[in-house]
């Protein structure tokens, strides 16, 4: 069981023809992830990776032709706003954003759009999903993975994998890992994310990966406080940081009075998440 993607996904990759998008989605049909296919402007009737998917000029003509039901988006940061509209307008109802550097404005406009249509975005400025052992929609390195019952959810792509990592040689696994982004302005948030999980069967324990700035974290303890019933073990990056100053991600900054580490994990305890100090140290604390 999972989360967002599975085996069923019918998967559109918009920006197929970038050196990006190609090599990538060569990556997610080697995990097995059905790719049915891509969209660049002025390349339609064209086919790539040896003939296995086909390119088409629009994301609408390419739903109807074969089905496609999520699009992952490798495009120009430039090109990521008239990208979101076309794929909403198309039918899709997931969109996984990988491209960073989008203008805050852009993705305001974006998120609006999509909300009106009832489609969920996840990112921008996200390294994707993963259900291990059934399909990839996005960056995310497959071999540091194994299938679980644990559920990640994480602001961090670089320590997505390391915990992806960390799991797998504890002998551990996750149903579903989802990197929502970095940016200031995203399309799915910690809560979203949580419900689901806490929804679904087979995901029995949480790992929520946060890190300094904004308050999405501490939106995400009020509802693990109220709402839910698996445990959650939680990890927050950057009690190092100094106030004012931009660590990594564009919403990683904290301000005087708000979005600092120690902040974050005061709340996050007080809602019973179980902190690691490390990244590695998550695996044991998953096993108590």
């Amino acid at each position: 069981m999972s989360i967002l993607i599975d085996k069923s996904t019918r998967l559109l990759v918009q920006g197929i023809s970038g050196n990006h998008g190609l090599f990538h989605t060569q990556k997610m049909m080697e995990y097995g992830t059905n790719v049915v296919a891509g969209v660049t402007p002025g390349r339609g009737g064209e086919w790539v990776l040896a003939g296995k998917v086909p390119v088409f000029d629009s994301a609408k003509i390419a739903v109807e032709a074969t089905g496609a039901n999520v699009s992952v988006v490798f495009v120009p940061a430039s090109s990521g706003l008239d990208a979101l509209y076309e794929i909403a307008d198309a039918g899709i109802s997931l969109i996984v954003c990988i491209t960073e550097g989008i203008p805050m404005w852009d993705v305001i406009q974006a998120c609006s759009y999509l909300k009106q249509k009832k489609v969920r975005l996840i990112g921008p400025n996200s390294p994707g999903i993963i259900t291990a052992g059934e399909a990839i929609t996005g960056v995310v390195p497959s071999n540091i993975c194994s299938a679980g019952n644990i559920g990640l959810v994480s602001r961090s792509g670089t320590l997505t994998y390391e915990v992806l990592y960390a799991l797998k040689r504890y002998g551990l696994g996750v149903s579903t890992c989802v990197g929502i982004g970095g940016d200031p302005i995203i399309g799915t948030n910690f809560v979203e994310i949580l419900e689901m999980f806490e929804a679904d069967p087979h995901t029995e324990q949480v790992v929520l990966i946060g890190e300094i700035g904004g308050e999405e974290e501490e939106k995400a303890a009020e509802f693990i406080l109220n709402e839910m019933t698996k445990p959650v073990v939680g990890y927050i990056a950057g009690l190092t940081a100094p106030t004012g100053k931009q660590m990594g991600h564009a919403s990683a900054i904290i301000k005087k009075g708000l979005g600092q580490a120690e902040e974050k994990i005061e709340v996050l305890q007080h809602s019973g998440v179980h902190i690691a100090k490390h990244p590695e140290d998550i695996p044991k604390l998953l096993s108590h």
